[in-house]
């Protein structure tokens, strides 16, 4: 592999820009970027400094042929380009979900596979600073045998915001694709296991939503909610992603450990919340509790003899990350570090792969069907 690498980004919208950041951090020259409107993309480009801005994915591969690629697309987006960037040869670094079904995402994943080009799966809050921490003090045997895992978080969202990807699950939308799967990416990392079995149920609180012009960022699209008493003439469209979910896992241990971990994932998109969301994990000889959905933190650790005690992240946890002090940029940065490296030859860290974000589709997918428990490929 050369030296010098080059890449080229799919979406021009948060995560297209963010994508192109972490690209850069590692030193990857970010080529070209592709989107949907023309007008946006030739804005974003110019802005960003990248020098090719087009609308067609496939005639930009073929003329800047690059090393690497990052879709920062929704996940109904993702299907077809992601196997023209296979076929290129390109390594792919693609944001949640994989693709918008389960079916999608093996082939895609097999594909890959078959041609032999690395892939990572940007479910990356996994990265947060107190799960590592708290990965660190489950392997130390801080809490005994794991036994519990729980995650609950209520958003509060806008029951007005406009109709988007995020309405439609044949667009990668839902609170599955787009909260669940960070959640599920922190259980693994901190537990160091994989996903064993799955049961769950969604509920769909928003059935149609508003149609309004102007959003391009999803996380300004609250403010671009309607006023219903000036709305005699808005357009409305059908919505069938859930807003609600609960869901129910094991979790298999590592191999010191003897019984699968019981997980709950419990998210309320429009539900408002009264205590703290958290994360907490339960073992034979004690706890840890996280505030915040996404492992925020402050981490607080309990053993039987004593009350809940803080626990801070120590230097070098934080000085093996990227020293950006925004969440969700300094995650896709970590990401791509590790994916670049070993790109460059490096070796694999362990990081998470289009593997990964196929098991994760099947585990959505499921919870979907809401048919029972589901054992998922392992």
């Amino acid at each position: 592999m050369a030296d010098k690498l080059t890449a080229l980004v799919h979406g021009s919208g948060f995560a297209g820009k963010g994508h192109t950041e972490a690209l850069r951090d590692t030193g990857v020259e970010v080529v070209g970027m592709v989107s949907r409107t023309p007008e946006v993309v030739k804005s974003v480009a110019s802005e960003m400094g990248i020098p090719f801005s087009g609308t067609d994915w496939d005639a930009a591969l073929t003329e800047l042929k690059p090393d690497i690629v990052a879709f920062g697309t929704p996940g109904g987006a993702h299907y077809e380009p992601l196997l023209s960037a296979i076929d290129a040869g390109c390594h792919i670094f693609c944001d949640k979900p994989l693709t918008a079904f389960a079916t999608q995402a093996g082939e895609v994943c097999k594909k890959a596979e078959e041609a032999d080009v690395k892939t990572a799966f940007a479910a990356s809050f996994c990265y947060q600073p107190h799960a590592l921490l708290a990965q660190e003090l489950v392997a130390q045997g801080a809490i005994g045998e794991p036994q519990e895992a729980e995650f609950v978080s209520h958003y509060n969202l806008n029951r007005l915001m406009p109709f988007g990807w995020s309405h439609r699950i044949d667009l990668g939308g839902g609170r599955l694709n787009n909260n669940f799967s960070h959640k599920l990416s922190i259980a693994l990392r901190v537990l160091g296991g994989g996903l064993l079995r799955i049961n769950g149920d969604t509920r769909n609180d928003m059935h149609v939503a508003p149609v309004v012009e102007g959003v391009h960022d999803f996380r300004e699209r609250g403010r671009f909610a309607p006023d219903l008493a000036n709305g005699k003439d808005l357009e409305w469209k059908d919505v069938d992603a859930e807003w609600s979910y609960t869901v129910m896992a094991e979790i298999e241990p590592k191999a010191e450990h003897k019984s699968p971990v019981s997980a709950m994932f419990k998210h309320g998109g429009m539900q408002p919340r009264f205590f703290e969301d958290s994360i907490d994990f339960y073992g034979s000889e004690a706890a840890i509790h996280i505030n915040g959905a996404y492992a925020q933190g402050p981490l607080f650790l309990k053993d039987g003899k004593s009350d809940w005690k803080r626990v801070d992240v120590p230097e070098r946890i934080t000085n093996s990350l990227p020293s950006i002090e925004d969440d969700t940029q300094r995650n896709w940065t970590q990401l791509m570090r590790e994916f670049v490296a070993d790109i460059r030859g490096e070796g694999y860290s362990g990081y998470q792969t289009f593997k990964d974000g196929w098991i994760f589709q099947e585990a959505i997918d499921a919870v979907r069907r809401g048919d029972g428990w589901s054992d998922m490929p392992q």
